[in-house]
């Protein structure tokens, strides 16, 4: 009589419950990280888009803009008539246009003054400019501007960025 000892294959219930359990330690401790990294990614790409609507802005007053500026992104859109690329890229191309759960716009307070030449590319010409890069609800925790200064500001929500194309009613400059 063969009297072999059975062996049971697989795992016991309190070893599978044991893998679960630490899988939702370790997934408990990495989403917080992982959602504060998005939330800072988020933050540099809207930091990243003030930086090319200033530098965009920059080089259309100096030689496009006869010291004036584009009004609208869809203005440095345009590419000079002569040819050449346009002063923005096409992810920056429409006011309203949302990047990593920011909303990017930007406008101007006043048409430049009558009587100036025509822009390089035909568009109208500003007096100056003010960007913002609005979040998303929960895609980061601070609205940024930009506006003729050339500087980046902040605010920390709640608080809403105010900013004209010549002040800033509330912000932080960014260092």
């Amino acid at each position: 009589m063969n009297m072999a000892r059975h062996q049971p294959n697989g795992f016991t219930l309190i070893e599978l419950l044991m893998v679960v359990a630490i899988i939702g330690i370790v997934a408990a401790i990495a989403i917080p990280s992982l959602w504060r990294a998005r939330q800072s990614s988020n933050e540099a790409s809207a930091i990243a888009s003030m930086r090319s609507i200033s530098s965009a802005q920059a080089a259309y007053s100096a030689s496009c803009g006869w010291g004036h500026y584009a009004p609208t992104l869809e203005s440095l859109s345009v590419p000079p008539v002569a040819g050449g690329a346009p002063f923005v890229g096409p992810d920056l191309s429409v006011t309203g246009v949302i990047k990593h759960n920011y909303t990017i716009a930007m406008a101007t307070d006043a048409p430049a003054p009558a009587g100036l030449p025509a822009a390089c590319n035909g568009q109208p010409l500003g007096a100056g400019y003010h960007a913002t890069a609005i979040p998303s609800p929960g895609a980061g925790t601070r609205e940024f501007g930009a506006n003729t200064s050339g500087g980046i500001f902040f605010t920390d929500l709640p608080t809403a960025i105010a900013i004209s194309d010549n002040a800033v009613g509330s912000g932080s400059p960014l260092r």
